[in-house]
């Protein structure tokens, strides 16, 4: 039952969103929540990231509960995003002067929190295909059809940005 009596969906813009929901509607939210940001971190775990599958799952989960309870109050949407900054931060690893790892994994730990806030807030629709689009983008480089698509295929062919002209 994904329809606005079982109160899945968001209601229209102006009503609060979460006055009559049930619990087991925000509990399908923030699942879906879940589910989707495990996705995204099972793809991470396989590609060997030092986040994986739970810690993407944990921050998915949690930003769609939140959400689900909280919804119209935008400094506790804004606290997920803070927070998640400082995980984000936490596996971004400098291993040498011109080598910096963890960046895209951190950048799909922000969208699986941004993944859970849009579940959590009812849009289950809008989630899904987000968390479909963060997926593709983290696999593009190895689906053989679209590796042309990749920039490292190129990046040979042009000066970086920190050598002088010339």
């Amino acid at each position: 039952m994904l329809d606005a009596e079982a109160g899945l969906f968001c209601e229209p813009a102006g009503g609060p969103v979460n006055a009559h929901v049930s619990d087991g509607a925000l509990l399908a939210r923030v699942l879906i929540g879940f589910a989707l940001s495990f996705v995204l971190g099972f793809e991470r775990e396989l590609r060997g990231s030092a986040a994986g599958d739970r810690t993407f799952a944990l921050v998915g989960a949690a930003s769609a509960c939140i959400a689900a309870v909280t919804a119209t109050t935008p400094q506790a949407l804004a606290g997920i995003i803070t927070g998640v900054g400082f995980i984000g931060g936490g596996v971004i690893l400098r291993t040498s002067e011109d080598n910096i790892r963890g960046v895209t994994t951190a950048a799909a730990i922000f969208a699986a929190a941004a993944v859970g806030l849009v579940v959590g807030t009812g849009h289950l629709v809008l989630g899904t295909v987000v968390a479909a689009l963060v997926l593709f983008v983290l696999e593009l480089r190895f689906l053989p059809v679209l590796r042309g698509l990749d920039a490292r295929r190129y990046a040979a062919r042009f000066r970086p940005d920190a050598s002088p002209p010339g």
